[in-house]
């Protein structure tokens, strides 16, 4: 195995952008991130891992409530995905509406126990909340109940970017300080990650991640040759326990980012710790 790819998004029929986010904003966030969205078999997906001799982790998505488009079951595909092709897909991320209220924390516990999904995710920018809200803090008290991480969306995002108003989606949601950080005092026994590098506030993300021992961070979202200079710094040294490789698939092709990420200057020792070594440990994964 050469690899762990912690992030990535399902391209099969049940995943269909057009579908949960709508034509515009898929026309938009193709032009954003240089990709043209292909519905892809099930085979076609496990291969492409398969060929690069990585295993991933899938992702749901629900932000229904507030897109009004259709993201029902994902994550049951993502459990069916998972079911299909273990020697590939060796986990799953439920992503959860928050806003959906109770009926959120009871599908919390149906997507570990029945469907055995791994941790939570959220994208706050598009599901529209702030991270250290209390209203939804019984979400994470059932995730340390259950012993499972729970990862945010950190940074800017390709959805709605270039858009008049950025399709009304706001930024703000996804700053590393306070957001992320209250949750992570407020729940010290909540493993929490990092989704991307954190541009335009990559610098809080750095300053959470050495003050919070909790709190870690994937790479994914961002062509390595393009991380800020700092983050490149700190990967390569005293915050290399810390990171782990995500591509963000589709959006970012896994072997661009390998290719570039070994081609980057770091060290072969947190070159492994990056690919594979920090998920094993941080997500305590059997592989």
């Amino acid at each position: 195995m050469k690899a762990i790819d912690v992030h990535v998004h399902p391209s099969t029929a049940a995943f269909d952008r057009k579908r949960m986010w709508g034509p515009d904003l898929v026309e938009y966030i193709s032009r954003y991130y240089g990709v043209e969205y292909r519905v892809k078999t099930d085979e076609e997906m496990a291969q492409d891992f398969r060929e690069l001799d990585v295993k991933a982790i899938l992702i749901g998505w629900d932000t229904q409530s507030v897109s009004g488009y259709d993201t029902s079951n994902t994550n049951d595909e993502v459990a069916r995905l998972i079911k299909k092709f273990p020697d590939v897909f060796i986990g799953g991320w439920a992503m959860i509406d928050p806003w959906r209220g109770k009926a959120a924390i009871r599908e919390l516990e149906r997507c570990v126990k029945e469907l055995g999904l791994m941790g939570l995710k959220f994208q706050q920018a598009l599901q529209a909340f702030f991270p250290n809200d209390r209203r939804f803090y019984p979400l994470y008290e059932k995730c340390v109940e259950l012993k499972i991480p729970v990862s945010f969306h950190t940074g800017t995002t390709g959805a709605g970017a270039g858009m008049p108003g950025g399709y009304g989606i706001r930024l703000k949601y996804t700053m590393p300080i306070p957001y992320i950080d209250d949750v992570a005092a407020d729940f010290p026994e909540l493993t929490i990650v990092m989704i991307h590098p954190a541009w335009p506030w990559h610098e809080e993300q750095i300053a959470v991640l050495l003050h919070k021992g909790n709190v870690y961070a994937d790479l994914s979202g961002w062509a390595p040759k393009y991380f800020p200079e700092i983050i490149k710094r700190e990967v390569n040294g005293r915050l290399q326990d810390k990171f782990m490789f995500g591509s963000d698939y589709p959006e970012i092709p896994p072997k661009r980012w390998l290719q570039e990420f070994e081609s980057g200057g770091y060290k072969p020792e947190v070159i492994e710790k990056v690919l594979h070594k920090n998920a094993r440990r941080i997500l305590k994964l059997k592989v």
